[in-house]
């Protein structure tokens, strides 16, 4: 078979299997679970046959005429360079894991057919934004992981946080894409195509005549994808959904769709200099926001949303100095490790049996009921804070040894301001980021509220796939002195500078934290109340009053994320007011001038439209009293009609002749 065939069948095999899903979900019911993992499996392994064939080497390439447009032409086309080789790879290992996570998970949820299809859907659309070589196809996988998010986030509809968050994912990412729609077909005019290969070939030779304007469209989709500031508020509320779904969104599909996408047309970016620099300061905003934001959240999964924010910022960092090698290097290494946190999240929940138990102010004894969560949490938390020699370590350093060489003037892709903002965020991130991580697991595993009841242990196929997920998230990064032909022959190695300034952040933010926590713990008293159990299995997504009267974290005593905060606490818990700012300057007054629509509908259109009708009802009215079937009477109304008419026929004689 050949490698372009199996590279057709990669993002195929999900898609047919998400529509057999949904076609015998509810006929055949014990042919769900294999019709969710045999060809999402299948589509992994063909990935993986279709990287070894690639290599690393030349690109792989093939067309054909999509339909006939009249202008520019819409292409089937396949693009596989030794970037798409590997992300497909991951795209295919994760949403196996949590096709294999989720029988588990939701082994008693009634809308897991409906659940496991949209997650096939979903890994089938992020497969063809990675293959696709033409822009417009491209868009098409782009649109459908936008609807699946919709409906997988609002997988528990019955929830008002879940339709609220579906709703809000659905509509910022739309807010992104309509500028980013602008600029593909901005972009296409330049080029003359939609095919990548002809549009790098334009950007070469200097043929892109509004650069700065379609790179600056483009970011915007990018930005409302992967939740890049100011377009990154929906991921946090993101978590209403099931948490497989979260480590799937976060790690392989959705917002790696925006660094991927950037990174496959850097140099469209690299043509303008405006734009290289607004997404380093994007990126640097990113970075930093999000980091500070993490470190005043109470609830565990929204510590996890903020974290992935702020890494992909990371990412967006490194494409901004030029380095897309980096940014597809950590995009890699994060999608392990932070599939392991959310799994390993979902797994802390699921032991609890109730989603009530998020809140780490909640949390106690979990080290030793859920061994397997903490042992592979450990490891996905020592990956994140970039502790040697875990796969962090090496990718994060790959970004900052790219903002340095620009700042020093090594490299002149971007320039040197876009250098020092990135490599200045980058270090300051890695600090905070080491206090949050720490501070997770300290307040998550060595925590001091009231254990839940103990619901037995996990099965299988959730520890499963937390150790599978461990071993990349520990070694991956011991491969980057072999990856450097998949990465554009770019070295990815650390060096001394960074290496010894972020692991040295990383330790003083961690020791900090750490001295914090002891400090408190020792003033503050075990045993807060214990969380209401709803439902002995997870997320049921029906939790009582009860159990949603959790402490706000700024009135948990034994939080040190209250201490290093200070005064920036409450402002970054409510992720610095940016929702507030967004209801004022859009939501109110679009809901003003909607008011006012309707106002002038029924006020005005109405009352012209009800006038019109009285006044035919009331001319109805008075040729039905003239019709009374006298005779006498017509007779009479012709004749005084007759005298009236010759009046005024007289009388407009006489002005005539007058005149």
């Amino acid at each position: 078979m050949t490698t372009t065939t199996l590279a057709v069948l990669v993002p195929l095999l999900p898609f047919l299997g998400s529509v057999a899903g949904l076609l015998l979900g509810r006929t055949a019911p014990g042919l769900v679970r294999p019709l969710a993992v045999l060809p999402t499996f299948a589509a992994a392994v063909l990935a993986v046959l279709v990287a070894v064939r690639q290599g690393g080497g030349k690109t792989i390439e093939a067309a054909t005429q999509l339909t006939p447009t009249g202008s520019v032409p819409i292409d089937l086309a396949l693009y596989i360079d030794g970037f798409a080789a590997l992300v497909a790879v991951l795209v295919g290992v994760v949403a196996t894991c949590v096709q294999i996570y989720s029988t588990g998970y939701l082994r008693e949820d009634p809308r897991y057919p409906s659940y496991a299809a949209l997650v096939s859907l979903f890994t089938s659309a992020m497969l063809l934004v990675v293959y696709s070589g033409d822009l417009m196809v491209l868009l098409v996988g782009w649109e459908i992981m936008g609807i699946c998010s919709y409906f997988l986030v609002g997988h528990y509809w019955e929830t008002p946080e879940a339709r609220s968050a579906s709703l809000k994912a659905f509509l910022v990412t739309k807010l992104g894409d309509v500028p980013f729609l602008i600029g593909l077909f901005a972009l296409a005019v330049d080029a003359g195509t939609f095919r990548i290969t002809g549009v790098l070939g334009a950007v070469a030779s200097g043929g892109l005549d509004h650069p700065t304007l379609v790179a600056l469209l483009l970011l915007a989709g990018v930005a409302g994808k992967s939740a890049q500031f100011p377009l990154h508020t929906w991921l946090p509320d993101a978590m209403a959904g099931p948490t497989p779904v979260s480590a799937l969104i976060h790690a392989a599909t959705m917002v790696a769709a925006g660094i991927y996408f950037t990174a496959r047309l850097l140099p469209v970016f690299a043509a303008s200099a405006a734009a290289m620099t607004v997404l380093a300061v994007m990126a640097a905003l990113t970075m930093v926001g999000s980091a500070l934001a993490a470190l005043a959240q109470d609830d565990i999964k929204r510590v996890l949303a903020y974290s992935t924010i702020g890494q992909l910022g990371y990412m967006a960092g490194a494409l901004a100095v030029g380095d897309r090698g980096a940014a597809v290097f950590h995009l890699l290494s994060h999608a392990a490790f932070k599939a392991l946190l959310f799994l390993a999240a979902g797994a802390v929940i699921h032991a609890a049996g109730t989603n009530s138990l998020t809140a780490m102010s909640r949390m106690s004894g979990l080290a030793k009921r859920v061994p397997d969560a903490y042992w592979t949490m450990t490891v996905a938390l020592l990956a994140l804070a970039a502790i040697p020699p875990f796969a962090g370590f090496f990718s994060k350093e790959a970004v900052l040894v790219a903002a340095e060489h620009t700042a020093l003037g090594d490299r002149t892709v971007a320039p040197a301001g876009a250098g020092w903002t990135v490599l200045v965020a980058g270090l300051l991130t890695a600090l905070l980021t080491a206090a949050y991580a720490l501070r997770l697991w300290l307040r998550t595993f060595r925590g001091r509220g009231a254990e839940a009841p103990d619901h037995g242990r996990q099965p299988l196929a959730m520890t499963g796939v937390l150790w599978v997920l461990a071993i990349p998230s520990l070694g991956f990064g011991l491969t980057v002195t072999y990856l450097d032909d998949w990465f554009d022959g770019h070295a990815l190695t650390p060096t001394v500078t960074t290496a010894v300034l972020g692991t040295g952040l990383a330790v003083a933010g961690a020791a900090v934290t750490y001295a914090v926590w002891r400090t408190l713990a020792a003033r503050t008293p075990a045993g807060a109340p214990a969380p209401h159990v709803a439902h002995p299995d997870a997320e049921a997504g029906q939790v009582e009053a009860e159990a949603l009267r959790l402490p706000h974290p700024a009135e948990d005593p034994a939080d040190p994320g209250r201490v290093l905060l200070g005064p920036l606490h409450g402002p970054a818990g409510d992720g610095f007011h940016l929702d507030a700012v967004y209801r004022a300057a859009f939501v109110r007054p679009v809901l003003a001038a909607a008011s006012l629509v309707r106002f002038l509908d029924r006020e005005v259109v109405d009352t012209y439209v009800s006038g019109a009708g009285s006044a035919t009802k009331g001319l109805g009215w008075l040729v039905r009293r003239a019709q009374t079937g006298n005779v006498q009477t017509y007779l009479s109304a012709l004749l005084a009609g007759s005298v009236v008419l010759a009046i005024v026929a007289v009388a407009l004689a006489n002005a005539v002749a007058g005149a």
